[in-house]
């Protein structure tokens, strides 16, 4: 079931949002070599508790495994995809892509929202890594940018796809973007691809999570034996980025806007200032 949220509510979700987004540059701001991806995720629950809120992903049990999330950050490394578990001996290495998704819960509503960056800057990669990055970054923006009233999911998913064919990406399929509210995935799913005008219509109060995740090689992925690691069945390298996004009469309202992106995007995607150096 579709819930649409009030502006009350959606007013709550902008504060969840602004803890995530203020969460993701702290952490961005420690991603460097020799840091520890469980480095990053102590840093980031004793941010968002610090804000009275709890973390989302802590003990969570979606997804398929049996076995609920240990951590605050899903910190996902080069060819992981999402869900990768943070662990003191998963060190950062200069060049490593280091994925970092995450989200908080305060009074009782979600927000989420993933990035990626390169640990030790852009120089050191190579352009094709470089530019999988950003055009995955462009690719979210091309789908908030279709996040108004009278769209459909389809204009989103089409939008994302559009910029992943370009560049002739691997788009992973499995995983999706997805409604959030007062649960963390609601409906409805929003794919990374799909046909302009299909699926449901986007109506003033829907919260969505847009979060395309394209790799260098195959669309195709696989999971790790401890149940929630997803990573590319070719082992390519794979970039991911996510935004809690609201549907208003005044178009799309990203909740989760970092201070180096509009909150009210007006812009072609193109044009989002992207900054891949962690």
């Amino acid at each position: 079931m579709i819930i649409r949220k009030s502006p009350a509510e959606i007013e709550i979700m902008a504060r969840s949002g602004k803890i995530i987004a203020d969460m993701h540059e702290l952490v961005a701001e420690a991603v460097r070599p020799g840091v520890s991806t469980g480095e990053l995720d102590r840093m980031a629950e004793d941010y968002v508790r610090a804000q009275n809120a709890v973390p989302a992903f802590l003990g969570y049990g979606g997804s398929g495994s049996r076995i609920p999330f240990p951590a605050t950050l899903c910190a996902s490394v080069n060819d992981e995809i999402v869900h990768g578990i943070p662990s003191p001996d998963t060190v950062l290495q200069e060049g490593d892509l280091i994925k970092v998704d995450a989200g908080c819960v305060l009074e009782g509503y979600y927000s989420d929202s993933a990035a990626t960056w390169i640990v030790g800057g852009e120089d050191t990669v190579s352009p094709e890594v470089a530019r999988l990055v950003r055009a995955t970054r462009e690719g979210l923006w091309a789908g908030l940018l279709e996040a108004r009233p009278k769209q459909r999911i389809g204009d989103i998913s089409a939008a994302v796809e559009a910029v992943g064919r370009r560049e002739g990406y691997g788009i992973v399929h499995e995983y999706v973007g997805h409604g959030v509210g007062r649960a963390l995935h609601e409906d409805p799913q929003v794919p990374n691809h799909g046909r302009r005008g299909r699926g449901p219509k986007l109506t003033n109060g829907l919260v969505l999570a847009v979060e395309p995740m394209f790799n260098l090689g195959t669309e195709e992925t696989e999971t790790l034996e401890d149940e929630w690691t997803v990573v590319t069945a070719d082992g390519a390298l794979s970039a991911h980025w996510e935004h809690t996004v609201a549907i208003t009469p005044d178009g799309p309202w990203v909740l989760t806007a970092r201070s180096d992106e509009p909150a009210r995007p007006l812009e072609e995607p193109a044009r989002i200032p992207v900054t891949l150096a962690g």
